[in-house]
């Protein structure tokens, strides 16, 4: 890799990445596991975190019984908001604090596994939630200690959030998307079964599995990490580090596993193998995306969804408008890339071929092209909405989406072009309308 740009200097940017990685599980029936797993973390009383949908299917009793059958004291909750908001954060956290529980288990979507992150963070280190929220939105002040022991069973092939240290919530107060960042939230223990998905609708499937693609493409077109100032602090270097040879190698097999498993998995419910590929493949992306980090479809998905107005997906809860994350996301991608292509053409190119994109003769000028080609087949191919005008956004929104956008620094900084305001503004209109 080249060494960073002007105007950092040389001998300022960082030599180093760090690979960092919650001990992962993988297999079909592992979710039977997580009560020897828990016992062995030493711990007694445990709070089961998840949501009304999954507190109601057969994975959630598995998980209950194991914890019980290893002698272990198991407290549930399950009022966890899908898409969660500061609000629903909180809610966790006064559960959390007021069990006190030894140790914490997570069933269920990204939504989920965040919620138990940050009722983890608030229960052992009380704070205002915006202390450790990242700046310029929060204080993004760090975790001051080690959490207590957080086992993570996900059930979508999609988030990743099993293995990273990230927390993502609504703002109700900015009406867009924001987070909390740090090592200390990343779970102890993923046990990632890919039975779990068995039941999911195939909107679900499709979101989830292109965010997914989203966390690879995105994190293997980063900001290498040796074009970033190094730190002051060895233990200060973000895990939104920047592409790096450990996390390409994840992306380069998820976007593999995608371009053959995707499409199936959506359309035929009983693919067995297509599901548990589509696991595996979330695994790799989540665990490459925790130490590269992702960029500009990301940032730009916050302020798509905070603010929805009345779009009601099918597959999920009707109860309330919402664009799901990794749809949020998608939306943003073809335009995105399109414009990202021109620093890195041939990571832009082996991501499209990756995928399946044909790319015989294709060169340096004709990358954003292609690869934002290859994006808009397969976001047809599984039914996604024909850009944000599909989900209810015009021209007049593109100032407030902008303005929603542009404070997800920890997300624009890492992409390998400037993500200025102006830039922003146009990569949403390109974003309105695909075909």
């Amino acid at each position: 890799m080249a060494c960073c740009d002007l105007p950092i200097a040389a001998e300022d940017c960082d030599r180093a990445f760090t690979v960092d990685a919650s001990r992962v599980t993988f297999g079909r029936g592992c979710l039977a596991e997580v009560g020897e797993r828990a016992s062995a973390l030493g711990l007694r009383r445990v709070a089961l975190f998840s949501d009304a949908g999954v507190a109601g299917l057969p994975i959630f009793t598995t998980t209950r019984d194991s914890l019980v059958a290893a002698g272990l004291d198991v407290a549930t909750y399950t009022d966890v908001h899908v898409e969660p908001t500061d609000a629903s954060f909180l809610d966790a956290a006064r559960f959390a604090r007021e069990l006190n529980p030894d140790g914490y288990v997570s069933l269920g979507g990204g939504s989920v596994i965040d919620t138990c992150k940050a009722a983890n963070l608030c229960a052992t280190h009380p704070a205002e939630l915006l202390t450790y929220v990242n700046a310029p939105i929060g204080e993004g002040k760090p975790v001051p200690g080690p959490l207590k022991p957080h086992i993570a069973c996900p059930t979508t092939a999609g988030t990743g959030s099993e293995v990273t240290g990230i927390a993502i919530f609504d703002l109700l107060s900015l009406k867009a998307k924001t987070g909390i960042a740090s090592h200390a939230l990343r779970p102890t223990e993923a046990l990632v079964d890919p039975d779990c998905t068995a039941s999911l609708p195939p909107e679900v499937v499709a979101s989830a599995g292109l965010d997914v693609l989203s966390h690879a493409l995105e994190s293997y077109t980063a900001r290498p990490y040796v074009r970033r100032r190094a730190p002051e602090r060895p233990s200060l270097r973000p895990m939104s580090q920047g592409a790096n040879p450990w996390s390409d190698l994840g992306c380069r097999e998820a976007l593999r596993l995608l371009g053959r498993f995707l499409e199936r998995a959506v359309h035929d419910a009983s693919d067995d193998e297509a599901r548990e590929q589509m696991m595996w493949a979330a695994t790799l992306a989540g665990i490459a995306f925790g130490n590269a980090g992702v960029h500009a479809p990301h940032g730009m998905a916050y302020a798509v969804a905070g603010l929805v107005r009345d779009f009601r997906p099918s597959g999920y809860p009707a109860d309330e408008p919402l664009v799901p994350h990794g749809m949020a996301v998608i939306l943003n991608a073809p335009a995105s890339f399109r414009f990202t292509a021109e620093a890195s053409p041939q990571r832009h190119l082996e991501g499209a071929r990756l995928l399946g994109a044909d790319t015989r003769g294709a060169g340096a000028t004709d990358a954003g092209e292609v690869l934002a080609g290859e994006l808009v087949r397969i976001m047809r191919a599984v039914r996604m909405p024909n850009g944000l005008g599909g989900v209810g956004y015009t021209e007049d929104d593109v100032a407030a989406l902008t303005a929603g956008a542009y404070p997800q620094q920890r997300l624009l900084q890492n992409a390998p072009r400037e993500m200025s305001k102006p830039v922003l503004a146009d990569l949403f209109r390109r974003a309105m309308r695909y075909w």
